[in-house]
């Protein structure tokens, strides 16, 4: 999960004492990664001072062109706050300092405290949120990757200076992979740098002809910030660094979400293919922008009046169970575009994913020796629907092949298959 840092304007959104957000996240995962960030990142102070004023709000959303860009206030309560809520969950995360419009102190100060309270939840800190996006905004139109690593290394030596045994992540940018070589070539540097990160939007901007159920749901999707053919360069940055890469902040249509699809059935079943392709490229771990009432939030609301989740939560609910587990690797021959196979090695069993993002049935041949039993399906009444996304637990009977319904992912339990071992 992803948040805005300026939702730390209120202490007691990410509090211990926030029970029914606590209970969702770990209905999530029991050992989730929260990435606090964002667009309002560089709109951040850090005060020791504990809040003198009410919370300028309750819950904050996705940074989109539409926000209103005021300066917020992190303080220590919040931080303390936050560090009970990471304790309640079982979460670590993953912190911005604002780079785009902050100073190297304050930011040296915020990781300082952030070190000390967060502790061993404290994963990495990211220095500048999109710092590729900062031409023109932030910086002259002539701001280069050798400009921001200028800036980044000033900020770093501070930060580790006052945050002895700090980590680093980077270079969390939207789309300009120029950025990331540049940050790749220079991470070996510095072995406090432990992880790659940067951004993904399968389509946008909302509200744009590209945003559509298509689109959302192809292979490579025409107006995606990350193009299949570019997912080379971030393999080529991964083995440069000798560091895994994490996918910081992404969804499913940039600049908010698109109504009707990015809080629709159609985001859940696109959530769970795409995390699925995540692991099956080795990355080190996805997390999805939220917060709010965004569009494309899996959760939410606020603790005043409770919170809810959005179809994209039942995605990530789905393919949560895999994580940890072995990939092996997996072919389809003679299938349509938009159906996708994963198996999963656990322990004890193996686990074939079939995601069905076409609208017919699609019947699969399993290898011979190899049987499946049908175990689990996410699906709903269409594409569109906003309630009744549900994850079905089934005990078919195994068989020498497998069927899937149109717009499902389904897991199936594997027998027959032995690893070799290395």
């Amino acid at each position: 999960m992803s948040y805005e840092s300026a939702q730390l304007a209120n202490p007691d959104f990410f509090s211990p004492q926030n029970h029914k957000l606590i209970a969702l996240f770990r209905e999530l995962s029991r050992s989730g990664n929260l990435r606090i960030g964002g667009g309002s990142s560089e709109f951040t102070t850090f005060s020791a001072e504990n809040p003198s004023a009410p919370p300028p709000f309750e819950a904050f959303g996705p940074d989109t062109s539409k926000t209103v860009k005021t300066g917020t206030i992190t303080t220590a309560l919040a931080l303390h706050q936050l560090r009970g809520f990471l304790d309640a969950t079982g979460w670590s995360c993953l912190y911005g300092l604002n780079l785009g419009r902050g100073t190297a102190e304050n930011a040296a100060s915020e990781a300082a405290a952030a070190q000390r309270i967060l502790g061993s939840r404290l994963l990495a800190f990211q220095i500048g949120n999109e710092p590729d996006s900062f031409r023109n905004r932030y910086r002259p139109a002539t701001y280069t990757p050798a400009d921001y690593l200028a800036e980044w290394n000033h900020f770093r030596d501070r930060v580790a200076h006052a945050a002895p045994g700090a980590r680093f992540a980077g270079p969390d940018i939207s789309n300009k992979l120029s950025y990331l070589t540049a940050f790749a070539q220079e991470a070996p540097h510095h072995p406090d740098v432990v992880l790659l990160t940067s951004h993904y939007y399968a389509m946008g901007p909302a509200g744009s002809p590209h945003a559509t159920l298509d689109n959302l749901l192809s292979e490579d999707p025409v107006s995606s910030t990350l193009k299949n053919r570019d997912l080379s360069v971030i393999e080529d940055a991964r083995r440069l660094a000798h560091l895994p890469y994490r996918m910081s902040e992404g969804n499913s249509c940039w600049n908010g979400g698109q109504p009707g699809i990015s809080d629709g059935y159609a985001s859940a079943l696109w959530s769970a293919g795409y995390i699925l392709r995540c692991m099956q490229r080795g990355w080190a771990g996805v997390n999805l922008h939220g917060g709010g009432n965004g569009i494309y939030s899996p959760i939410v609301g606020a603790p005043s009046r409770g919170f809810t989740r959005r179809p994209e939560f039942f995605g990530i609910r789905f393919v949560a169970r895999f994580a940890g587990a072995s990939m092996i690797p997996t072919r389809l021959a003679g299938t349509e575009a938009n159906v996708e196979a994963f198996t999963f090695a656990h322990p004890k069993e193996h686990e074939l994913v079939i995601v069905n993002s076409t609208a017919h049935e699609t019947q699969l041949s399993l290898p011979a020796g190899i049987a499946a039993a049908k175990r689990s399906v996410l699906h709903a009444p269409s594409l569109a629907a906003k309630d009744g996304i549900e994850i079905s637990e089934t005990h078919d009977a195994y068989k020498s092949s497998v069927t899937a319904s149109p717009y499902t992912a389904n897991t199936y339990a594997l027998r027959g298959l032995a690893l070799k071992k290395a």
